[in-house]
C-alpha cells in the first residue's frame, strides 16, 4: 500500500489541550484536527458565510468530500518542554470598566493602555518538534494533489503552520512513493503515537484497542458551523509513549515505523 510521508520539523509548537485555561496545556503531538487544518489550508478549503461546511452538496467529488476520506497517522517527539508566560487581554465591557473604572477611561496610574482586561496566562511549548504523518487515500491523485501543494502552495490560506499561527514548519521530507507493509510489532519506539479506536484495516491488521498501553483521548476530527459555532465530530484515541507489543499493523520498513492509520468516514458523529 503507497502512502504520503510527510516528516516536519518545528523549532517550538502548543498543541492546545481543550479546557485548560489558566495554564495553556498541549498534547505531544498535533491532534487529528490540526492536521486537517493544515492540509485545508494547503488545498485552499474554507468555509463561506453562512455555510456549515465549506461544501455542503451530496455525492460530491470536491476535494473537502475528498478530504472527508482521508486517513491519517501521527507519531512523533520532542527534545523539552518549557512555559511561557504571557498577558491575554479580555476586550468584553465588564473586563474593561473592571480594569479602568468606566467605559470612557483608559488610564491606569497616569498612563493610558489598551482597552479592555487583561489576564496572565501560562503556555507550555514544545521544543525541537519532529513529527511523522502518514496519509491514505483510495485515490492517488489526490495525495499527488497534496504533495504539489505542499511543494507549490498557490493556494494556501495562510503560511505552513502547525498548532498555532505562529508554529511555522519546515518540510523534512515529502515522499508519496512510500510502500507500507504488515508487520507484527514489537518494542519501544521512543515516540509518541495516536492509536485510534477506529482504525483503517485489511484482514491481516490485528489491534486489540482495549489492551492498547496508553491514556485515553476523545480527539476532533472535522468540524461544522452550527449557530456560529464549531460542532467536531470526536474520535476516541490512546496516546501511546512508544512501548507497543503484539500488535499488528501497517509498518515503514525504512523509518522502522508502525503506522496507524484513523478512518474518520467511521467514527460517526
Amino acid at each position: 500500500m503507497k502512502v504520503l510521508k510527510i516528516k516536519i520539523y518545528q523549532p517550538s509548537a502548543h498543541f492546545r489541550v481543550p479546557f485548560t485555561y489558566q495554564r495553556r496545556h498541549t498534547y505531544p503531538i498535533p491532534p487529528y484536527s490540526t492536521v486537517i487544518g493544515f492540509l485545508c489550508n494547503i488545498l485552499g478549503i474554507k468555509n463561506e458565510r453562512g455555510a456549515g461546511e465549506p461544501c455542503e452538496g451530496k455525492n460530491c467529488s470536491c476535494d473537502y468530500h475528498k478530504l472527508k476520506k482521508i486517513k491519517i497517522s501521527i507519531c512523533g517527539s520532542f527534545d523539552c518542554k518549557t512555559t511561557e508566560y504571557m498577558w491575554f487581554r479580555n476586550l468584553e465591557k465588564r473586563s474593561h470598566i473592571s480594569r479602568f473604572g468606566s467605559i470612557e477611561n483608559r488610564y491606569v496610574g497616569g498612563h493610558i493602555e489598551h482597552i479592555g482586561g487583561q489576564q496572565p496566562v501560562l503556555i507550555d511549548i514544545l521544543n525541537e518538534v519532529n513529527l511523522s504523518i502518514y496519509l491514505y487515500h483510495e485515490d492517488k491523485k489526490f495525495l499527488e494533489k497534496i504533495k504539489k501543494s505542499i511543494e507549490n502552495p498557490q493556494n494556501r490560506i495562510y503560511p505552513l503552520h502547525l498548532g498555532r499561527a505562529e508554529d511555522w514548519i519546515v518540510i523534512k521530507e515529502l515522499d508519496d512513493e512510500v510502500e507500507l507493509k504488515i508487520n507484527d510489532i514489537e518494542g519501544n519506539y521512543n515516540l509518541f503515537f495516536w492509536i485510534p479506536e477506529k482504525f483503517f484495516k485489511t484482514n491481516e491488521i490485528k489491534i486489540d484497542f482495549k489492551r492498547v498501553k496508553g491514556l485515553l483521548h476523545t480527539l476532533p476530527t472535522f468540524y461544522k458551523i452550527i449557530d456560529g459555532t464549531r460542532g467536531f465530530c470526536y474520535t476516541r484515541v490512546k496516546l501511546n509513549d512508544g512501548d507497543l507489543g503484539e500488535i499488528k499493523t501497517f509498518y515503514d520498513e525504512i523509518e522502522n515505523l508502525p503506522v496507524f492509520f484513523a478512518d474518520f468516514e467511521e467514527t460517526g458523529k
